[in-house]
């Protein structure tokens, strides 16, 4: 999953709260000039709203990642051009216990699958970044 978490108090807005706990799981100060802007609020499967913000973090090679153990179990990274390949690309069905159905995207890389809520985000930031190709 992303970096995410509950607003604090101190947080001026989702913007804030982004740049907050990046820094707290990631060890990684984002300048909020670096944000490129904010997607659409989704829900979670708890009925919390997520507001997805996108920044440049800038070359992943010149990052120095400092994850927190107590929230950070592994991190990983895939490249654009993995994510655009559709041997990468698939779809999850789910079925509730009411009978109720839905689909959601999933990408694909090796030993990781990215699911749920962080596809679903992944997906919209691709059609961003590449309308057309994804």
């Amino acid at each position: 999953s992303f970096p995410g978490g509950r607003r604090d108090p101190a947080d001026g807005d989702a913007v804030a709260t982004a740049l907050r706990e990046t820094r707290e799981e990631l060890g990684v100060a984002v300048a909020a000039t670096s944000v490129w802007g904010q997607l659409r609020t989704l829900p979670d499967r708890h009925g919390m709203t997520v507001a997805p913000v996108v920044a440049n973090l800038g070359p992943l090679e010149a990052l120095t990642l400092n994850p927190n153990p107590d929230e950070v179990e592994e991190v990983f990274t895939l490249p654009l051009a993995h994510l655009l390949r559709e041997e990468n690309q698939g779809y999850t069905h789910f079925r509730t216990a009411s009978g109720y159905g839905y689909t959601l995207p999933v990408f694909l890389n090796g030993a990781h699958k990215v699911w749920g809520l962080t596809a679903i985000i992944t997906e919209l930031t691709l059609e961003l970044l590449v309308p057309g190709r994804y």
